[in-house]
């Protein structure tokens, strides 16, 4: 019976933590950012099949390419829908010359139309193609099934009807509410400097709870801090992407460089967060581990800690004074843990690892001073 209560429990658990994370997915796939794209795409696609039936020639019979264009140019980001476009334009140029070149040289078999499908994926590999690459065989293997009697004119209403959209696409994301990624990149920053400081905070107090402590949540969370400095960095490049080519860069000035600045800076301090995380670690729950906290280390370096992680918490809710005083505080903990470890005598035969924790707090201090 308890066992059959312990698989129930588990299922449930594991039942209930695939709905959140289905759940998850589902708000993130009808966020804000998401409708947007959406509902621009949507005006793009309408607006290109109105236009496209007023081209010249035989263009005008190949209508719903147009609509294709203006999706394929549809990105979150101004300088994406540009380069997006263009590279599936140069990839359906080269197809469409690939295929040509077939029909003028040779009729389609088997055989020759394998060969000028590898070599449309060679060109695939040209460089600062992107996703044009895909474009190439695609467009070849359209003309060849499609154009079929009269490859010239779906050739030319394809490319143009598809240059059409494109244009349609990049002319919709620039004129409607052309996105902005700043607030996301500066708000991550700050949720990464807090989850940073969170930690130094939880491992100062462990440092003064009965060993081993009963908190050892903070043990765990290396590859989540190396994770969040990953996103963040995805974020600051987001942000710096949806400017280019913005027109409302200018309602809204943001220093991205000083961002990148300041993510180079997180970055350092998370690498020195993480090994201090290991060493710590390893003190407490490593019966073999070759180094040890002294004891009477543990109450200057769990202060030391602290008030470095308070420095960091501060900096998204602090004035620039109250940054300052933080940073003299901690360099002073610091300074005294220092003190007291050089005082101390040598005990015992494990390398004690005060001075390796005392290290990265210094090297992370170094890495958040304020400017002079």
């Amino acid at each position: 019976m308890a066992n059959t209560q312990v698989r129930q429990q588990a299922r449930w658990a594991r039942g209930t933590r695939l709905l959140k994370n289905a759940l998850a997915e589902l708000s993130e796939a009808f966020a804000a950012q998401r409708l947007q794209l959406a509902a621009k795409a949507a005006v793009a696609a309408g607006v290109a099949f109105l236009i496209a039936p007023h081209m010249p020639g035989a263009a005008a019979n190949y209508p719903y390419y147009a609509p294709l264009g203006a999706l394929v140019a549809m990105y979150h980001n101004v300088a994406g829908s540009v380069k997006q476009g263009l590279q599936a334009l140069t990839g359906l140029g080269l197809g469409i010359g690939l295929a040509v070149v077939l029909v003028s040289v040779t009729d389609p078999s088997p055989l020759t139309v394998a060969v000028f499908m590898g070599i449309g994926v060679l060109l695939g590999g040209l460089p600062r193609i992107g996703s044009g690459s895909d474009w190439i065989p695609t467009a070849a293997l359209l003309v060849l099934l499609v154009g079929g009697s009269n490859p010239d004119d779906f050739s030319f209403g394809y490319l143009l009807q598809m240059g059409v959209g494109v244009a349609v696409g990049i002319a919709v994301n620039f004129l409607l509410w052309p996105p902005l990624h700043l607030k996301a990149a500066a708000a991550s920053l700050d949720d990464l400097r807090c989850a940073l400081g969170q930690q130094l905070t939880d491992m100062g107090k462990a440092l003064k709870e009965e060993w081993p402590p009963e908190h050892e949540a903070w043990s765990k969370r290396s590859d989540e801090l190396a994770e969040a400095a990953r996103s963040v960095r995805h974020l600051v490049k987001e942000a710096d992407a949806s400017r280019r080519a913005n027109p409302r860069r200018k309602l809204h000035p943001r220093d991205v460089d000083l961002d990148y600045r300041n993510l180079r800076e997180l970055e350092r301090v998370t690498f020195h967060i993480q090994d201090m995380t290991d060493v710590l670690s390893d003190v407490i729950w490593v019966s073999d581990a070759p180094y040890a906290v002294p004891v009477q280390d543990s109450e200057p370096l769990a202060d030391a800690m602290t008030a470095t992680g308070e420095l960091l918490r501060s900096f998204s809710d602090s004035d620039e004074p109250t940054q300052r005083e933080r940073f003299q505080a901690a360099r002073e903990a610091v300074e005294a843990c220092m003190a007291a470890t050089a005082s101390r005598e040598p005990t015992g035969d494990a390398v004690p690892a005060s001075e390796s924790i005392l290290l990265s707090l210094h090297r992370i201090l170094r890495a958040v001073r304020p400017a002079d």
